[in-house]
Order: C-alpha cells, then structure tokens, then sequence
C-alpha cells in the first residue's frame, strides 16, 4: 500500500473536518485552538493529542463518544496516512525542560527557527494557574497530572483492638502463649487500636457559575474514589437538584467517567439551590448513615439562589452528623477574596475548613487536610 505523507496542519484540519461531518458543531475558533494545542503538546504524543481534540473540539458529552470514535479511524496505525517528519503544526513547539532535565540542557541554544528551550518547568507553573482560565493545551496537561496526584485517604480509630509491635500489653494472648509453653515464660504479646477507613462524601457544585472549574473538580473526585476501598467515597452533584455520580466515577478511565457523569446530571450549568439540594443529600442519604462520622467536601463558589438561612440550617445539621465539614471555594485563594456572598456568609460558622480550589497546587492542599481529618 502506498503512504501519503501530508502536512501536519492538513491532518489535523482534515481530522476535524470528519469530526464535522460526524455531527460535531466544530467551528473554525475551535479548530484554530485544536492546532495551538497540538502545536504546544506535540503532535508525536497520540495520548496528548486525544486530550487535546477532547478539551477543544467538543462541547457536551456527546461529542466525546464521536470524537474518539473518529478519532480512533482517522488516527489508526494501519492508515495510510502519515505526518512529513519535517512539518509541525500551525506554531512551533515548545520544548519544556523539567527540573531533572536542566543539566541535559547544556549552555547552548537553539537557532531562532529551531525548537524555543524553556528552562524553567511549566509544570510548576501550571499547579498554581486558575484552572478557569487556562487554555486548552494546558487543560489537557492538567488532565494527565491527576492521573499522578498523591491520594491518602482518612482513617478513624476502631472499637476492636489488633496485635501489635508497641501498645499495652495483650494479658489474654501472653497467657495463651505461655500455657502452651507448659507455664514457661512466652513472649510478651502487645496490642493497639486498629484504624480504619473513614469515608469521604464529595459535593460538586455543577452549576454554571462553577462550569469553569466542574471538569477539574470532577477529574479530582475520580482520583480520590480511585484510591479508595469500594464504598470509601461518595460523590453527588449539586446544583438544582441533587445527583448521585458515585457509580460513574467508578469508571477506570477519567474521561469515560466524566463522560458519564455528563450523561448523569441534568442539571449541568444551571442554577444554584445548595440549601433545597443539602436538604435532600441529608434527607435521603446523610441523615439514614452515609454523612455519619465521614469527611464532608462541599466544592461550590456559594452563590445561593435560594433562601441563604435554609443553606446555613442544613450546613449545622450537616455539621452535627459528620466527623469534619470541609467548604472549598474556587474564589477563596484569588486576591481581595472576602466572604461576603449570603451563601458563603451562613454556611461560615458551620465548617471546620473554608479552603481554596482554583488550582492543582490547592487539589493537593486539600487532599491533605482529607487525609489528616
């Protein structure tokens, strides 16, 4: 078979021209911003190129099941379909060098035309970006760091105690031991409170005053259940209406979990009734067990559309049935931050932490304050 070698931007714009014709709404502003983001990311990285078509091509979670069917035809080894090894997309890449790359680099640089040498990380950089305002070459790196995010999930002390190096002394076990020694001296066996996992219920605020930062936020509750025993972590939405996503974010894969959580909700992007929305979580699930003694995380900007008093009266009883209240506010790590806003201002005498959720850096912040809880 005979191998076409094409220019990088023609398989990139032919790639979204099929995305087209399959029924995506793919517009000449989206596909300029595919080719940026291949150009950042790099078109020989398969992976980071899906990313990138995924966070910039599509609109809805509809359009991720034809982008990656697409995708996967028009980007397939067999396709006689190849790249000139000498062409790249629209802009030139970037080649970033990471800390334990720097002493590779060595005092030279490249010609003007040539690759542009960042000595500095951008991934550094990248943890302390609002992940609101980043674009989508960006995005899609910050899609593969979830993927390494360190998850360490709460414990309680047990009722039961478990043998153990240090402790109090286990009288029964010694004495054991020591009868079936014939009264001889046995080792001493000692004792200690066994810890066990205590769950972590997550509340995603999907509105749309929150749809800057839904997809990273949900990105960070899949991590989190990933790392947890099955039935350790709980995840809802909020907004209008209250929405289990525990199952869907069940799923292996990241984006076939967001996916689904899309499919889930009905309420993306609307209003915001955290208060009649608490109400329900603690009438249906918290009240019956699934908020006693657990790690609350109420991820919203609190912008309450309804009754603020209502949100404050169900945060205290939230409050009285959970181990720790945890509110994270995109808006609380930006300057000038006050809690003024009537949501925020009720639920504040009621919660342990009131933290910031804008960027990776405050994700990992937060993940530890969960598993020191």
């Amino acid at each position: 078979m005979t191998t076409t070698t094409h220019e990088a931007d023609e398989v990139l714009l032919g790639f979204a021209a099929a995305l087209r014709a399959a029924g995506v709404a793919v517009t000449q502003d989206r596909a300029l911003a595919y080719l940026e983001a291949v150009a950042h990311a790099g078109l020989g990285d398969r992976a980071t190129t899906r990313v990138a078509g995924r966070a910039t091509l599509c609109a809805s979670p509809e359009d991720l099941a034809r982008h990656d069917r697409i995708f996967e035809e028009w980007f397939r080894e067999d396709r006689a379909l190849t790249v000139a090894p000498d062409q790249a997309p629209a802009r030139p890449p970037v080649r970033v060098l990471l800390p334990d790359d720097l002493a590779d680099a060595g005092a030279g640089a490249e010609d003007a035309d040539g690759p542009v040498r960042a000595a500095v990380s951008t991934t550094e950089v990248l943890r302390h970006r609002d992940v609101a305002t980043l674009d989508a070459a960006d995005r899609a790196r910050l899609a593969l760091l979830f993927d390494a995010l360190p998850v360490a999930p709460p414990v309680r002390r047990a009722v039961r105690r478990a043998p153990h190096r240090r402790g109090e002394v286990d009288a029964s076990r010694t004495l054991r031991a020591s009868l079936r020694q014939m009264g001889e001296p046995a080792r001493i066996h000692r004792r200690q409170r066994a810890v066990r996992p205590r769950r972590v219920v997550l509340l995603v605020d999907v509105s749309g005053s929150m749809s800057g930062y839904a997809d990273a936020l949900l990105r960070l509750a899949h991590r989190i259940v990933g790392a947890a025993r099955p039935g350790g972590v709980e995840v809802f939405s909020v907004g209008t209406r209250l929405t289990r996503l525990t199952r869907p974010m069940g799923l292996r894969d990241p984006d076939r979990a967001i996916r689904a959580a899309g499919d889930a909700v009905p309420d993306w992007s609307g209003g915001t009734r955290l208060g009649e929305t608490l109400k329900a979580f603690l009438d249906r699930w918290g009240q019956r067990g699934l908020a006693r003694g657990a790690v609350v995380v109420i991820l919203s900007d609190g912008w309450e559309r309804g009754d603020a008093a209502l949100l404050g009266e169900q945060v205290a009883r939230l409050r009285r049935l959970a181990h720790r209240v945890v509110w994270v506010n995109p808006h609380r790590g930006k300057p000038g931050y006050e809690p003024v806003q009537q949501g925020i201002a009720a639920v504040l005498p009621h919660v342990d932490d009131l933290l910031a959720g804008h960027s990776f850096a405050t994700f990992c912040a937060l993940l530890e304050v969960i598993g020191d809880a």
